[in-house]
């Protein structure tokens, strides 16, 4: 019985009294961030078809559509050209910001509110790889995943408070004043309400105490608040992986091209998922490779969430899946998916390998730095010298 409540005594330390994963949440949070910014980025051109006034799906329609399903979308405030462009360019700034991890608490609610509003406004613009990052956009919310690799970690290692300088609190205060707006003139249902109301209390919460009583009582509970709810985060950030990947492949084994190995021959031969038709020719003109590609799609799904407790195994498959997504992103002409699926499979990376990552990045970045210096002194001696040199 003692070691029973050692051992639960040990589990929940382990949960409240830290963030576990700060390099899992950190790489998660730039792949999904990145992967937006990408799409935003990519479509700029075509937004007011995709998701503006001038697509098929009016404005209308989509505002039947959020009414009958409490679906959040601030682009249902107003038909307005100019509304639709400042949402479009906030939604481009949070992905930005959330991928440098500059005021992540904040920036993580942007983002989120960006993600929402594009893709509720247009339900049938997608290609999968959008209701991930749907998904993911919420539970980046719930997780502390600035902790490494984003100008906060730096500014908190620069020994800053990260209640100091004026830009945490003006964010606050315009999403504030944004809500009230909403929530003055109804535009949110109760869940969303309710939702957004305790982000921003608990948010502001922590202002006060981080500025007022940093080492305090009060900062120490908020602490656990803040591990628990990331911790919680990570936990449905993997299963809702696992949960993917396990209906995936057990739809497939009940479809019959799934099962003669004959699946992946078809899509290969249609125009809108051949961006490069000789190598789909290829492939397709090998039968034996496509009942291997078509065969081991659904044996890497299927088993993924039982290797779990096998990290050797679970590196390879996880491994396996990412070259997957990337020959679905080049056969197929699906990157946007691709990319998002390989940010969701990035939580299960093992520790070390990002560490190493970084540490090689970084040194990397050093050796630049050092090249660069030299060469920038030398010039500013040659602009102060006196003379034909100095002019």
């Amino acid at each position: 019985m003692d070691r029973v409540r050692a051992g639960l005594a040990r589990a929940l330390e382990q949960v409240t009294g830290r963030a576990l994963g700060p390099y899992q949440s950190a790489v998660v949070r730039i792949g999904f961030a990145g992967t937006w910014l990408f799409f935003l980025l990519r479509e700029f051109p075509n937004r007011a078809e995709l998701y503006g006034p001038d697509g098929p799906w009016s404005w209308e329609l989509a505002d039947r559509l959020t009414a009958s399903n409490g679906a959040f979308s601030v682009l249902m405030w107003s038909d307005s050209t100019v509304w639709f462009e400042i949402v479009y360019a906030v939604a481009v700034l949070a992905s930005v910001a959330l991928l440098l991890g500059w005021r992540t608490r904040a920036v993580s609610v942007v983002f989120m509110v960006g993600v929402l509003s594009l893709q509720n406004r247009s339900v049938f613009m997608g290609d999968g790889g959008d209701n991930v990052i749907h998904l993911m956009a919420i539970y980046l919310v719930l997780t502390r995943c600035a902790q490494v690799w984003s100008l906060d970690a730096r500014r908190a290692r620069r020994g800053s408070s990260a209640a100091a300088g004026a830009a945490g609190p003006v964010l606050w205060a315009v999403l504030g004043a944004v809500y009230a707006y909403g929530a003055a003139t109804g535009r949110f249902s109760a869940g969303w309400l309710a939702a957004f109301a305790v982000v921003w209390v608990l948010c502001g919460l922590w202002w006060l105490v981080d500025r007022h009583e940093p080492e305090g009582d009060r900062r120490a509970a908020l602490d656990v608040l803040a591990n628990l709810l990331h911790n919680a985060g990570m936990l449905v950030i993997m299963a809702e992986v696992c949960l993917i990947y396990a209906t995936a492949g057990w739809y497939k084994i009940q479809g019959s091209r799934w099962q003669d190995g004959t699946a992946l021959y078809y899509p290969l031969g249609l125009d809108y998922f051949t961006p490069w038709p000789g190598l789909s020719g290829v492939l397709a003109g090998s039968g034996t490779v496509v009942m291997l590609l078509t065969y081991g799609t659904v044996a890497v799904q299927v088993a993924f969430p039982f290797t779990l407790f096998n990290r050797r195994i679970k590196n390879v498959l996880l491994g396996v899946m990412m070259l997957e997504h990337a020959g679905i992103a080049v056969l197929l002409g699906l990157p946007f998916f691709s990319l998002a699926m390989i940010a969701a499979d990035a939580v299960f990376l093992p520790t070390g390998f990002l560490v190493w990552v970084g540490a090689r990045v970084a040194a990397r970045v050093a050796a630049r730095r050092r090249v660069a210096e030299p060469a920038v002194a030398a010039v500013a001696a040659v602009e102060a010298a006196p003379g034909p040199a100095g002019r």
